[in-house]
């Protein structure tokens, strides 16, 4: 029997299991799927979570039950290359594997500043995000939130919150001259007047110097506030950053033309983790889960696999609240009802499907 191994349920594992149970896995392979939550997270709807417009059942999809899937549900604390074991907490036994896909997202990158870690709130995961919506939720009248970073996370947590919470005073905390700085400059005007028109303050040029756990300071003033939110850059899970690989400068590691580890061929990285010319998304994070299904399907086979196509991104999309977003349509920047309703109706095809 062979035994396959993926660590992560995230938009890449899942994937793939998907992928491999519809396309005919041999009778002689054996999957087992490794995550902390015992169902797939919506990451994309963290934000949800935070501002708490969302229950958790909305951001959340049952795994898929099949005869030759197993499942291990707790913390990985090891994944031992030499041994080729999975050590997971709360569970006696490591997991074997003869095949590993690493799909362990990533974290909060703090940048060494000065108590971030410490008393900043996230959306980096489902228990993380319930905390801050717990926070958020739990401010009196006229509570003051910090966003620090503008990015896509960053914009769709500080709009989130507006929208459920209109008494609250809103700061979000932008590095650059302006939010958004991937995006079209007709979407970064776009945004920027939403969020004056909805009362939420941008500081930009943004240098946040130290975190406290009552306040932001930022180039030399510091700023008073009940809770503060980070959504100020990624880095790979710290797993995946100790592991003897070579890595990019992003800290990912990096992969052949077929998803794997060109010292440990045997080891596929799929996601955050793996070295791309692309920004994360959970967009990647599927196509990249679709070419090493089929990878693996015609290695099990007894197949040579085909050299997987190019990745080719349908754009991206972010919401403004319920009723308004943004994004990239078919290569041409979109703004209003339009975006939100497809971001919509991407959502829902991912739950149905």
């Amino acid at each position: 029997m062979k035994r396959l191994v993926i660590v992560g349920g995230g938009y890449g594992g899942l994937k793939i299991l998907q992928d491999m149970l519809e396309g005919g896995l041999p009778k002689d392979v054996h999957i087992t799927m490794v995550d902390r939550n015992p169902y797939h997270s919506l990451k994309t709807e963290f934000y949800a979570i935070a501002a708490g417009t969302k229950a958790d059942r909305e951001v959340r999809i049952d795994f898929p039950e099949h005869d030759q899937v197993d499942y291990v549900f707790g913390e990985v604390m090891e994944i031992n290359i030499q041994n080729q074991q999975v050590v997971v907490r709360e569970h006696t036994d490591p997991v074997p594997y003869d095949d590993l896909v690493i799909g362990l997202g990533c974290e909060d990158n703090y940048h060494g500043i000065q108590g971030a870690s410490e008393y900043t709130q996230s959306v980096q995961t489902f228990k993380k995000a319930r905390k801050a919506g717990f926070e958020v939720g739990n401010l009196n009248a006229h509570g003051k939130v910090a966003v620090v970073g503008a990015g896509l996370s960053g914009i769709e947590v500080a709009s989130e919150i507006r929208e459920s919470r209109p008494d609250l005073n809103i700061r979000l905390l932008d590095r650059g001259e302006t939010v958004l700085r991937p995006f079209d400059p007709k979407i970064q005007e776009y945004v920027e007047d939403w969020f004056k028109r909805n009362d939420v303050e941008v500081i930009h040029h943004a240098n946040v110097e130290y975190v406290e756990r009552d306040g932001v300071c930022n180039n030399g003033i510091c700023f008073v506030n009940d809770v503060t939110i980070w959504t100020a850059g990624v880095r790979p899970n710290k797993l995946v950053r100790d592991l003897p690989f070579e890595k990019d400068p992003q800290e990912k590691i990096i992969i052949n033309d077929y998803y794997q580890v060109p010292e440990q061929p045997n080891v596929y990285i799929v996601g955050d983790c793996a070295s791309s010319n692309y920004s994360p998304s959970g967009q990647l994070a599927g196509q990249q889960g679709e070419h090493i299904a089929s990878i693996l399907l015609a290695l099990y086979n007894g197949k040579e696999p085909d050299k997987p196509k190019e990745i080719k991104l349908k754009g991206s999309l972010g919401s403004l609240g319920k009723s308004d977003g943004f994004g990239n349509m078919m290569q041409k920047p979109v703004t209003g009802l339009l975006p939100r309703l497809a971001k919509s109706g991407v959502l829902w095809l991912h739950k149905r499907h």
